[in-house]
């Protein structure tokens, strides 16, 4: 009700306005206002006064809707702004955190890579001595096959020599004594 009367106020002011324009302009022009100025401006007055009247009746309902709309938009973005702000402080801890991250996770991968390093030497001695012990086991079996081959020709070569020389010196005679003294072992032989 109250801003009805703060309207009432002006729209009787603008009323007042009219009707002393309306008279000024009359005594200006030396008499009474003719018939069609006067119906002009009354018709002026009751338009202006059903527009004040409107306003008076819809104005406020529409200024409170679009308070309630600006208010609640505020509202609104200061949520938003209150969540892009905890976005952010999150984001720049992080991005804090981050180079901590990265050295943290630099100094890992070196002492990784140093212990897959001394690993892999280990490995790779472990692997030198299997292959020296292997390489030496190796060497004297073929050693050994050696020795017993070239022993193996060379009884085969001593037969073959030997063979050669009994046939050539070993004549019917030698055998025949060979053959008799063979047989007087025998015969001296306890039975």
């Amino acid at each position: 009700m109250r801003a009805g009367r703060i309207l009432l106020a002006p729209a009787s002011a603008v009323l007042a306005a009219l009707f002393l324009t309306l008279s000024a302009h009359a005594a200006e022009e030396g008499g009474a206002a003719t018939a069609p100025e006067l119906f002009k401006w009354m018709n002026f007055a009751i338009w202006a006064g059903a527009l004040l009247w409107v306003c008076w009746k819809k104005a406020p309902r529409f200024f409170r809707a679009r308070a309630e709309e600006i208010g609640s938009a505020i509202s609104k973005a200061g949520s938003v702004k209150a969540a892009a702000d905890a976005q952010l402080r999150e984001a720049e801890a992080k991005l804090e955190n981050l180079e901590k991250e990265v050295a943290e996770l630099r100094a890992f991968a070196d002492r990784e890579a140093a212990a897959e390093v001394e690993r892999i030497r280990t490995a790779t001695r472990s692997d030198m001595e299997k292959i020296a012990v292997a390489a030496k086991a190796e060497i004297e079996a073929a050693a050994r096959a050696a020795r017993l081959e070239l022993k193996a020709v060379a009884a085969r070569l001593a037969v073959e020599g030997a063979e050669s020389l009994l046939t050539n010196q070993l004549t019917a005679q030698t055998q025949a004594g060979l053959i008799s003294n063979f047989v007087k072992n025998l015969e001296g032989m306890p039975h």
